[in-house]
């Protein structure tokens, strides 16, 4: 677990669309590859130093299109250059094979992309994997892997002693809430992945519904990271609805500085994960 004695810096990562919300859901949901750029400058000047980018397909639905993603990425790009870096999810949504997942990654080839192990690594599909991670490795791609509960850890540490996962300083995020009824979390429901974590891990949270901003308080003052937004919640502190995306940021970094932690920039992720 990182330090906080060191004043490690806070990455705060936006998740500002998901692949299910439209903007029925809400009207500043960004969805076009200029409404993304807009979010992400939105969002960097609040204190992101990643966005978490899901695309979407013409009737608006959920797509891996390699297409789609690269006129994201170029949007952003012009609106804020290098200054955030852009993680492009592989989740599946029920359509995308563990196959099709790692082949757009591998031909997109991003800054760094969001892995969820219960998707990419089924039982009896290790070795695939395996030469997968390398090839992520190879390029000099960023992995985030995505781990919704405490059994997914444990598979996460055995698949790195077996050597099927080869990052030495790999960067964890947990999931809080997917899974519950309503899809509300608590801050309590990061103990359970917190107490067998290894020693020097670096870790964040995400965390559907209401308790959002008080969940990236505990992960922050326990030394962790943090991911907010529209994907996982739409709600201020206050019980009002955000206004947009970066009105989330802003609430985790007022957490940071009120604890003493500096915000991470797109540089300091860099150089923390070697990409």
């Amino acid at each position: 677990m990182d330090d906080l004695s060191t004043l490690s810096p806070a990455i705060l990562t936006v998740a500002p669309n998901g692949a299910r919300k439209t903007k029925k859901d809400h009207p500043m949901l960004p969805i076009t590859p200029a409404e993304l750029a807009d979010e992400a400058d939105a969002c960097l000047k609040e204190g992101a130093a990643m966005i978490h980018l899901h695309v979407r397909d013409d009737q608006d639905g959920h797509t891996l299109d390699v297409t789609k993603y690269r006129q994201a990425i170029a949007a952003i790009r012009d609106a804020v250059g290098d200054r955030i870096v852009i993680q492009a999810t592989t989740e599946a949504v029920g359509i995308y094979s563990p196959e099709q997942q790692m082949d757009m990654v591998l031909e997109l080839n991003p800054d760094a992309t969001s892995l969820a192990i219960k998707e990419l690594v089924p039982n009896g599909q290790e070795e695939r994997a395996k030469a997968f991670f390398a090839d992520v490795q190879a390029l000099g791609i960023l992995p985030q892997f995505i781990l919704y509960s405490p059994e997914d850890l444990r598979r996460f540490e055995k698949l790195t002693a077996d050597g099927i996962i080869p990052f030495n300083n790999p960067f964890l995020l947990f999931v809080l809430g997917r899974y519950t009824s309503g899809q509300q979390s608590d801050p309590r429901d990061l103990i359970p992945f917190l107490t067998d974590l290894s020693e020097g891990a670096s870790w964040a949270v995400c965390a559907f519904g209401r308790l959002e901003n008080a969940i990236a308080g505990a992960a922050l003052s326990m030394g962790g990271h943090v991911r907010v937004g529209f994907e996982n919640n739409m709600l201020l502190k206050s019980g009002e609805t955000a206004g947009r995306n970066a009105d989330l940021v802003g609430q985790a970094r007022q957490l940071a500085e009120a604890i003493g932690r500096p915000v991470a920039t797109a540089a300091d992720l860099r150089k923390k994960f070697g990409n």
